[in-house]
């Protein structure tokens, strides 16, 4: 029996996700495959209604639905209770479970170049955002300040999580050692040609994370390239969020070389 997995979210858009886990599901010789689900805000209820039918074995979630499909399910972890969303719904025996696998693939990068930042400064205050905080928090990072366009939302974020605010017009009087964007600028089409944080005001000694992974290199990351910085790919923490959704699947790891190479080339074909 094939067993179905997917994504819901609304619009869904180009989402590589099938094209990630169905190559998974072949490499392994799973019996399974990954659809995309374009579900609105007002069916969510009856697809998760249609989803413990079924049943389906797994889904990713994204935008708009990380935060309302919480109540859909029997238990959140831990993780997913601090970052107050989920991407990721997964069976144990016979219990629906929501977890959050962006924090542990905003980590691995991190964790992997063996970076150690005293402090950080979050760009934006959406769901990207949140997973950052509790991130850094969970590394270790002793000083993390968060800024957005909107001050308000900034500082209602900095309030839950216990950590700084910065004026989003002051923002580069702030030189963090890890300066994470969360924002939406620089990706591909309208944004590309804008950077969340003034390039000349960037050094060497500032570690630039932008989540943003298409274009590979944003205008952000260019100007940190020039500035002798090291630059952290936005593609490397989809890569990673997703490797740890296959495994609560599957409980097998998909190999991050090949599918690095794969996500290469379907983004940027080289």
């Amino acid at each position: 029996m094939t067993r179905q997995y997917g994504i819901i979210g609304y619009p869904l858009g180009h989402s590589l996700s099938p094209l990630v886990h169905n190559w998974g599901f072949r490499r392994f010789g799973i019996p399974a495959e990954y659809t995309a689900w374009p579900t609105p805000p007002e069916d969510l209820p009856a697809f998760m209604d249609r989803f413990r039918s079924t049943p389906f074995a797994g889904a990713s979630v994204t935008i708009p639905h990380k935060t309302t499909v919480m109540t859909f399910v029997d238990v959140v972890t831990d993780l997913g209770q601090a970052v107050g969303a989920v991407n990721t719904l997964c069976w144990r025996d016979g219990v629906l479970w929501g977890e959050n696998t962006d924090v542990e693939g905003f980590c691995r990068p991190l964790v992997n170049r063996d970076l150690a930042p005293g402090t950080a400064l979050v760009l934006g205050c959406g769901g990207a955002a949140r997973a950052a905080v509790v991130g850094l928090t969970r590394l270790g990072v002793a000083h993390v300040a968060v800024t957005s366009r909107t001050d308000a939302k900034a500082e209602a974020l900095a309030r839950e999580f216990g950590i700084e605010s910065v004026p989003w017009a002051a923002r580069e009087t702030y030189q963090p050692e890890l300066l994470v964007n969360t924002t939406p600028l620089g990706m591909h089409g309208r944004f590309e040609d804008l950077s969340p944080y003034p390039g000349e005001v960037l050094t060497s000694a500032i570690v630039v994370y932008d989540l943003v992974y298409n274009p590979y290199h944003t205008v952000l990351a260019k100007a940190a390239l020039a500035a002798g910085g090291l630059v952290i790919p936005g593609l490397e923490m989809f890569l990673y969020q997703a490797v740890e959704q296959f495994r609560l699947w599957t409980g097998r790891i998909l190999p991050e070389e090949e599918l690095r190479s794969l996500l290469m080339e379907a983004l940027y074909g080289t």
